[in-house]
């Protein structure tokens, strides 16, 4: 997509030089202000918002699915897809796909399902419980034991489907997605290979801040978190925590990678208008108390890692993979020069990821 190229590449440009000209004058500075973020429109039949995605299903060729099932008597939206050919009499493997944090199946989780797919996978991507197009209120709730449960709820559902070999599943998750991949493959053994990409720890995060820029305000947040509770229970109104909206040049002067070049995905690029980072202030109750690298010792399968080289999230990869001492076997895959968000949609690093996802699989599965 050159428009998103274009953006993108305009804003890290202008970012960077920002940052060697810091003693610059004020009039210089002026000079490299950022030029408008263009919102990219996607105009898909199934509301897919990634690069190169399916626009029909054609026969002998990649399919895509949508379906909807229940758990825990929450109505859970989700996309299937079928590989090449796809016949419901044989068997195939099949992979689930967990998206990011404030990330609906028809982004970058959809783009890894239909690579994978292609690959003569059956995958599929669902939205979490409480947020996409799936049911439960209050909307955006963003709780551990949800999320986990909904990579149980996908391995559920896609064992039942026509074709799959329920002996032949794996498990995949994206940011906030691999680090509750981790958690839900801990304990469930239906899933015969477990692989993360860009794993983010929610809880760590939540708790910590990011890069550990808060620890600090732990007390405060979680004191912020008690009384949104205690005013939802009295009947008030559901407090938010997290960005709704941000202008181009509240982008430009985000310093973190992850951050800023999530808004430009997100708000942007690859918008979706099921996606939004905002989520109940309740739920750090219980995302602080919850991290994705405890119990890794419990993982006994399979175990693939993937994160970029120049990924500023990559320290929580670090963290959890050593603690991996009873997997099966383990490997830790570094695309060099890839920041996180670029693992998502940037052509030369999706295939790598997707190259070394396919032969990880098809080695375990």
């Amino acid at each position: 997509m050159k428009q998103l190229t274009i953006s993108i590449l305009a804003i890290m440009a202008v970012v960077a030089n920002i940052n060697l000209n810091a003693q610059t004058t004020n009039a210089h500075q002026k000079a490299l202000k950022m030029e408008q973020i263009k919102v990219v429109v996607h105009h898909n039949p199934f509301g897919l918002v990634y690069d190169d995605a399916i626009t029909e299903n054609v026969a002998g060729k990649v399919n895509i699915h949508p379906v909807t099932y229940k758990l825990n008597g929450i109505d859970i939206a989700a996309n299937v897809y079928t590989p090449a050919n796809y016949d419901p009499s044989k068997k195939y493997a099949a992979i689930t796909v967990a998206h990011p944090n404030g990330g609906v199946k028809e982004q970058t989780a959809g783009l890894y399902a239909q690579h994978l797919a292609e690959a003569g996978y059956i995958t599929i991507a669902a939205d979490a419980s409480y947020q996409g197009a799936s049911g439960g209120e209050p909307r955006h709730t963003d709780k551990p034991i949800y999320r986990t449960e909904d990579i149980h709820g996908m391995a559920d559902f896609i064992s039942q489907y026509p074709g799959v070999d329920a002996n032949r599943i794996g498990a995949f998750g994206i940011c906030g997605g691999g680090g509750y991949t981790l958690k839900a493959t801990q304990s469930d053994k239906r899933f015969k290979a477990v692989a993360t990409l860009s794993m983010f720890n929610s809880g760590e995060v939540r708790r910590n801040g990011f890069q550990n820029s808060g620890l600090n305000t732990i007390q405060q947040r979680l004191k912020q978190a008690s009384d949104a509770r205690a005013q939802e229970a009295s009947g008030g109104k559901i407090m938010y925590a997290g960005v709704a909206s941000v202008t181009d040049e509240e982008i430009a002067k985000t310093p973190t990678d992850l951050y800023r070049e999530g808004y430009i995905y997100y708000y942007r690029t690859n918008s979706h208008p099921n996606s939004t980072f905002l989520y109940p202030t309740s739920s750090l109750l219980d995302l602080m108390t919850w991290d994705a690298a405890e119990n890794m010792d419990l993982i006994n399968q399979p175990l693939l890692m993937i994160a970029g080289s120049k990924a500023d999230t990559k320290y929580m990869t670090d963290e959890a993979f050593p603690k991996a001492i009873h997997a099966k076997s383990k490997e830790l895959f570094i695309i060099d020069g890839a920041t996180h968000i670029q693992t998502y949609w940037r052509p030369e690093y999706v295939e790598k990821a997707v190259s070394k996802l396919t032969e990880f699989f098809g080695k375990n599965l």
